[in-house]
């Protein structure tokens, strides 16, 4: 299911700084179902690696902020 967030056309992409010197690490935020879901990943060569995933309160703001949806 974490997945999914990537075919969200509005899907949001920010780097993770807080977490992992040896590689870069990501952030997605995208709809999924009826809530926003968050998604941490790597890229390891071609293929995407999703470090973790759930529903969080900050994601969903990020996400309303950076596409300017208001509630």
């Amino acid at each position: 299911m974490a997945s999914r967030v990537f075919d969200d056309p509005k899907l949001v992409l920010t780097e993770d700084l807080e977490h992992s010197a040896a590689e870069l690490r990501y952030f997605a935020f995208g709809a999924v179902g009826e809530g926003i879901l968050t998604v941490r990943f790597t890229l390891r060569g071609q293929r995407v690696r999703i470090i973790g995933a759930g529903y969080w309160r900050k994601g969903k703001a990020f996400y309303e902020e950076a596409n300017q949806i208001h509630r």
